[in-house]
């Protein structure tokens, strides 16, 4: 009996050997891709049987490894912030040092604005903040700990879904959107895919995306878009900012500054 035990032992430690090798490569294979990769791309570009792949990948995105966007995969948050210090990972590509040439400009919005500065990155359905500035008077958000928001109630969600036609498509085709506050310009935050299509594109128009207490009562955001070096948006930088000190006129003045901001971060990226 024991030897049976002790060779069933073996097996089952060759085979999660097995299981684990693979799941590297699978997410080596994600993180060198240059797009957002398909089940059945993975499957070829590794050559493992597509079941196989299927369920490695079904495991890695469990455990937070991977980011499922639709049909597309990519490497997940929790790898990203594995290599967070010298750049950070979007939608499964990493910009290699583009935390040094970033968090000058985000410093400077927050002496312009003494006001919350985050960076978000798209990470599934929802914006990933990888880096946030902010001193002792922070506008308090669920966001906070969590460092997560969703991307129809977020001014940066709404930069990314706006000029991301692969992530807004998949957006678009989830389930329906659920309200989180009641305190907005129009009443409520907007839950039909038709009216947030409608926001969308002015967002694209303008140049900036607002959030007025879509996700946080009392506070109000402004983001804009930032683009990497192969022209697709990779980032959005938002200030959010108590609503009693942002009125009609002041918001604006807001999304003109980190529209600025986000122009330079741009240029810097692609230098």
């Amino acid at each position: 009996m024991g030897l049976f035990v002790a060779s069933d032992r073996r097996a089952e430690a060759a085979s999660a050997l097995g299981s684990l090798e693979r799941g590297i490569e699978i997410l080596l294979c994600l993180a060198a891709g240059l797009r957002p990769m398909n089940l059945t791309q993975v499957h070829r570009s590794t050559g493992f049987s597509k079941t196989t792949t299927h369920r490695l990948l079904g495991t890695l995105q469990r455990r937070g490894l991977v980011t499922r966007t639709g049909g597309d995969y990519t490497v997940g948050g929790r790898v990203a912030d594995l290599v967070a210090p010298r750049g950070w990972a979007v939608q499964g590509r990493r910009l290699p040092g583009s935390r040094k040439a970033v968090l000058p400009h985000l410093l400077q919005l927050y002496e312009a604005t003494r006001q919350t500065v985050n960076l978000a990155v798209p990470d599934g359905f929802e914006v990933a903040y990888v880096e946030r500035l902010y001193g002792h008077n922070r506008v308090k958000s669920p966001s906070d700990g969590l460092d997560r928001a969703p991307l129809y109630c977020t001014a940066a969600g709404k930069v990314l879904l706006a000029h991301d036609a692969g992530l807004r498509t998949a957006f678009l085709a989830a389930p329906a959107l659920r309200r989180v506050t009641g305190r907005t310009v129009t009443g409520r935050t907007v839950t039909g895919p038709a009216a947030l299509e409608r926001e969308l594109a002015a967002v694209r128009g303008e140049g900036v995306g607002y959030a007025r207490e879509e996700f946080a009562e009392g506070v109000c955001c402004a983001a804009a878009p930032v683009f990497g070096p192969d022209g697709g948006v990779c980032m959005a930088v938002a200030v959010a900012a108590p609503a009693g000190a942002v009125g009609t006129a002041a918001l604006p003045r807001l999304g003109a500054a980190v529209r600025r901001t986000a122009r330079q971060i741009t240029g810097a990226l692609s230098l």
